[in-house]
Protein backbone atom coordinates (compact mmCIF):
# COMPACT_ATOMS: atom_id res chain seq x y z
CA UNK A 1 0.00 0.00 0.00
CA UNK A 2 1.34 3.33 -1.05
CA UNK A 3 -1.04 5.66 0.76
CA UNK A 4 -1.14 5.62 4.56
CA UNK A 5 -4.34 6.17 6.52
CA UNK A 6 -4.15 6.35 10.30
CA UNK A 7 -6.68 4.91 12.72
CA UNK A 8 -8.01 8.35 13.60
CA UNK A 9 -8.85 9.26 10.00
CA UNK A 10 -12.32 8.96 8.56
CA UNK A 11 -12.64 6.20 6.02
CA UNK A 12 -12.01 7.32 2.43
CA UNK A 13 -15.30 5.67 1.36
CA UNK A 14 -17.22 8.64 2.84
CA UNK A 15 -19.13 6.50 5.35
CA UNK A 16 -18.26 9.08 8.06
CA UNK A 17 -16.87 6.21 10.16
CA UNK A 18 -13.27 5.86 11.30
CA UNK A 19 -11.20 3.88 8.80
CA UNK A 20 -10.39 1.30 11.50
CA UNK A 21 -14.12 0.63 12.01
CA UNK A 22 -15.10 0.69 8.35
CA UNK A 23 -13.01 -0.55 5.42
CA UNK A 24 -9.67 -1.30 7.08
CA UNK A 25 -10.62 -4.80 8.35
CA UNK A 26 -11.70 -5.75 4.82
CA UNK A 27 -8.53 -4.37 3.24
CA UNK A 28 -6.39 -6.18 5.80
CA UNK A 29 -8.28 -9.41 5.15
CA UNK A 30 -9.36 -9.87 8.77
CA UNK A 31 -13.07 -9.67 7.85
CA UNK A 32 -15.18 -10.28 4.76
CA UNK A 33 -17.55 -7.53 3.67
CA UNK A 34 -21.06 -8.53 4.85
CA UNK A 35 -22.86 -6.78 1.98
CA UNK A 36 -22.21 -5.81 -1.61
CA UNK A 37 -22.28 -2.14 -0.61
CA UNK A 38 -19.63 -2.74 2.07
CA UNK A 39 -17.49 -4.52 -0.53
CA UNK A 40 -17.98 -1.66 -3.01
CA UNK A 41 -16.91 0.85 -0.37
CA UNK A 42 -13.86 -1.26 0.51
CA UNK A 43 -12.89 -1.52 -3.16
CA UNK A 44 -13.08 2.28 -3.48
CA UNK A 45 -10.87 2.56 -0.37
CA UNK A 46 -8.47 0.07 -1.94
CA UNK A 47 -8.12 2.32 -4.99
CA UNK A 48 -7.47 5.29 -2.68
CA UNK A 49 -4.85 3.40 -0.65
CA UNK A 50 -3.32 1.58 -3.66
CA UNK A 51 -4.18 -1.86 -2.26
CA UNK A 52 -4.00 -4.08 -5.36
CA UNK A 53 -4.19 -7.26 -3.26
CA UNK A 54 -7.67 -6.40 -1.97
CA UNK A 55 -8.90 -5.41 -5.41
CA UNK A 56 -7.71 -8.68 -6.94
CA UNK A 57 -9.03 -10.80 -4.07
CA UNK A 58 -12.49 -9.21 -4.38
CA UNK A 59 -12.74 -9.46 -8.16
CA UNK A 60 -14.80 -12.47 -9.22
CA UNK A 61 -12.38 -15.33 -10.02
CA UNK A 62 -13.68 -15.53 -13.61
CA UNK A 63 -12.57 -11.92 -14.19
CA UNK A 64 -9.01 -12.15 -12.91
CA UNK A 65 -6.45 -11.99 -15.68
CA UNK A 66 -2.70 -12.66 -15.41
CA UNK A 67 -2.01 -8.97 -16.10
CA UNK A 68 -4.59 -7.59 -13.62
CA UNK A 69 -2.08 -6.71 -10.89
CA UNK A 70 0.20 -4.84 -13.29
CA UNK A 71 -2.76 -3.01 -14.84
CA UNK A 72 -4.02 -1.89 -11.42
CA UNK A 73 -0.61 -0.82 -10.16
CA UNK A 74 -0.04 1.21 -13.33
CA UNK A 75 -3.15 3.32 -12.60
CA UNK A 76 -2.29 4.13 -8.97
CA UNK A 77 0.28 6.93 -9.46
CA UNK A 78 -1.81 8.61 -12.16
CA UNK A 79 -5.13 8.87 -10.32
CA UNK A 80 -6.14 10.77 -7.20
CA UNK A 81 -9.52 9.66 -5.86
CA UNK A 82 -11.48 12.51 -4.27
CA UNK A 83 -14.80 11.11 -3.13
CA UNK A 84 -17.45 8.42 -3.31
CA UNK A 85 -21.22 8.91 -3.48
CA UNK A 86 -23.48 5.86 -3.17
CA UNK A 87 -26.59 6.45 -5.28
CA UNK A 88 -28.43 3.20 -4.54
CA UNK A 89 -27.92 -0.36 -3.36
CA UNK A 90 -30.21 -3.18 -4.40
CA UNK A 91 -29.50 -6.04 -2.03
CA UNK A 92 -31.58 -8.84 -0.58
CA UNK A 93 -29.92 -10.95 2.13
CA UNK A 94 -31.36 -14.12 0.56
CA UNK A 95 -29.97 -13.39 -2.90
CA UNK A 96 -26.53 -14.15 -4.26
CA UNK A 97 -26.56 -11.16 -6.62
CA UNK A 98 -26.65 -7.46 -5.73
CA UNK A 99 -26.21 -4.10 -7.44
CA UNK A 100 -24.64 -0.89 -6.16
CA UNK A 101 -24.85 2.33 -8.15
CA UNK A 102 -22.24 4.94 -7.30
CA UNK A 103 -20.37 7.98 -8.50
CA UNK A 104 -16.68 8.45 -7.73
CA UNK A 105 -14.81 11.69 -8.24
CA UNK A 106 -11.16 11.65 -9.30
CA UNK A 107 -8.42 13.63 -10.98
CA UNK A 108 -5.98 12.09 -13.41
CA UNK A 109 -2.47 13.48 -13.15
CA UNK A 110 -1.80 15.99 -15.96
CA UNK A 111 -5.53 16.74 -16.24
CA UNK A 112 -7.05 19.90 -14.84
CA UNK A 113 -10.66 18.91 -14.36
CA UNK A 114 -12.32 16.59 -11.90
CA UNK A 115 -13.87 13.58 -13.54
CA UNK A 116 -16.63 11.27 -12.39
CA UNK A 117 -17.01 7.54 -12.78
CA UNK A 118 -20.71 6.64 -12.62
CA UNK A 119 -21.33 2.90 -12.50
CA UNK A 120 -23.97 0.35 -11.59
CA UNK A 121 -21.80 -2.47 -10.26
CA UNK A 122 -22.90 -6.09 -10.08
CA UNK A 123 -21.74 -8.34 -7.25
CA UNK A 124 -22.07 -12.09 -6.75
CA UNK A 125 -21.92 -13.96 -3.45
CA UNK A 126 -20.07 -17.27 -3.35
CA UNK A 127 -19.76 -19.19 -0.05
CA UNK A 128 -20.78 -16.07 1.92
CA UNK A 129 -18.14 -13.89 0.20
CA UNK A 130 -19.08 -11.03 -2.10
CA UNK A 131 -17.18 -10.47 -5.36
CA UNK A 132 -17.29 -7.66 -7.90
CA UNK A 133 -18.08 -9.11 -11.32
CA UNK A 134 -18.88 -6.21 -13.66
CA UNK A 135 -20.51 -2.84 -14.03
CA UNK A 136 -22.29 -0.66 -16.53
CA UNK A 137 -22.41 3.09 -16.86
CA UNK A 138 -26.08 4.09 -16.57
CA UNK A 139 -27.47 6.60 -19.04
CA UNK A 140 -28.07 9.91 -17.30
CA UNK A 141 -30.43 12.41 -18.88
CA UNK A 142 -29.24 15.99 -19.18
CA UNK A 143 -32.04 17.17 -16.87
CA UNK A 144 -31.60 14.36 -14.33
CA UNK A 145 -29.99 15.06 -10.94
CA UNK A 146 -26.22 14.80 -11.25
CA UNK A 147 -24.93 11.44 -9.95
CA UNK A 148 -22.10 13.23 -8.10
CA UNK A 149 -24.64 14.19 -5.43
CA UNK A 150 -24.36 17.98 -5.88
CA UNK A 151 -28.13 18.39 -6.27
CA UNK A 152 -27.67 20.21 -9.58
CA UNK A 153 -28.87 19.03 -12.98
CA UNK A 154 -26.42 16.80 -14.82
CA UNK A 155 -26.10 19.26 -17.75
CA UNK A 156 -25.07 22.06 -15.36
CA UNK A 157 -22.65 19.93 -13.37
CA UNK A 158 -20.64 16.91 -14.53
CA UNK A 159 -21.92 16.12 -18.02
CA UNK A 160 -18.60 17.05 -19.63
CA UNK A 161 -16.40 15.41 -16.97
CA UNK A 162 -17.83 11.89 -17.13
CA UNK A 163 -15.37 9.04 -17.58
Amino acid sequence: MDQDITLSNLCPCNSQLPYSECCEPYLLGTKNAPTAQALMRSRYSAFVTHNADHLIKTWHPSCRTPSLRDELIATFPNTQWLGLHIISAQENPRDNEAFVEFSACFIEINADDKQYLHERSRFLKIDDCWFYIDGVQPKVGRNDPCPCGSGRKYKKCCEHNRK
